[in-house]
């Protein structure tokens, strides 16, 4: 199977993480992402949720809301979670956002912006389908996915969602069953602990 790998233009990492994430140039456009904006905010002036020059720069609401229009969700990953925990079979990929330095030209500015990326598994291949690069970067089987992901987290302000259908958000299908029954668990002693006080 071929690889769709959207580069990047203006500020449209959010655009570029989602048509890959779909392995899809036609997932989603701009006037998409523009509508949605306007929608989380109707009748703002200056919309929160993009770039005030229009060229991009959109916020994870954006995301969440177009997932959503695709029969998807967003999970945020709890970084204090093992990653061993994840049910890589049961999602269709992985949308990072992480700083990334700015470049003007060839030359990289000291300040970090944040920046969407997508991991998506590809004939049993992870790829990291950051549009920045130049092509897809082969990150290999499942472990090594864990283990990028988990190099990944560490980076001072990366988040990671991971993006299903709606049915496994909402049987937490994307948890190991040994993950799922142990945060059940930790509520059930949460809510005794709370009864008790």
């Amino acid at each position: 199977m071929p690889i769709y790998h959207e580069k990047q233009k203006w500020e449209l990492c959010a655009l570029h993480a989602l048509n890959n994430v779909f392995q899809d140039s036609q997932a989603f456009s701009k006037p998409q992402l523009d509508e949605l904006c306007q929608s989380l905010s109707p009748g703002t002036v200056l919309n929160p949720h993009k770039s005030m020059l229009g060229l991009g720069n959109y916020d994870v609401n954006v995301i969440m809301a177009a997932l959503q229009n695709k029969e998807c969700d967003a999970v945020w990953w709890d970084k204090r979670r093992n990653l061993q925990q994840l049910q890589l079979d049961s999602i269709i990929g992985v949308i990072m956002n992480m700083p990334s330095p700015i470049q003007l030209g060839f030359v990289s500015v000291p300040i970090r912006r944040k920046h969407w990326i997508t991991i998506r598994q590809i004939d049993n291949t992870y790829y990291n389908l950051d549009s920045k690069l130049n092509k897809p970067q082969s990150i290999g089987d499942t472990e090594a996915v864990r283990k990028y992901l988990q190099t990944q987290l560490k980076v001072k302000g990366c988040e990671l969602l991971l993006v299903v259908e709606k049915e496994v958000a909402d049987n937490r299908k994307w948890l190991r069953e040994e993950g799922a029954q142990a945060e059940e668990r930790m509520s059930e002693l949460q809510d005794s602990a709370s009864a008790a006080s």
